[in-house]
């Protein structure tokens, strides 16, 4: 994802602490981590859910990014619960 900037919501610091992630990972993976879903219907902008790797372990970035200004907002991180998605961590198990 293409972000000028990159900023984090207390929601999301409070996760990445919780979880031990950084927020250079969290960096990296916006910019090379795979888009596996889009929620258009977001407020007050569109998001969509990143899926990306740290130290082998799957991540996945709930992310905003307002088209005016190019800035991304992290809204949440967490590390998927393999019992709730496929193998890949790509679709959420049915």
């Amino acid at each position: 994802m293409d972000c000028n900037a990159v900023r984090f919501t207390r929601h999301a610091f409070e996760r990445m602490f919780e979880r031990s992630v950084m927020p250079e990972a969290v960096v990296r993976i916006i910019r090379k981590g795979e888009i596996i879903a889009s929620y258009v219907d977001d407020q007050p902008i569109p998001s969509v859910l990143i899926l990306g790797f740290e130290r082998d372990e799957p991540l996945h970035l709930v992310v905003a990014r307002d088209p005016a200004s190019g800035t991304c907002f992290v809204v949440t991180v967490y590390r998927p619960d393999p019992s709730l998605w496929s193998e890949d961590f790509k679709t959420r198990q049915r």
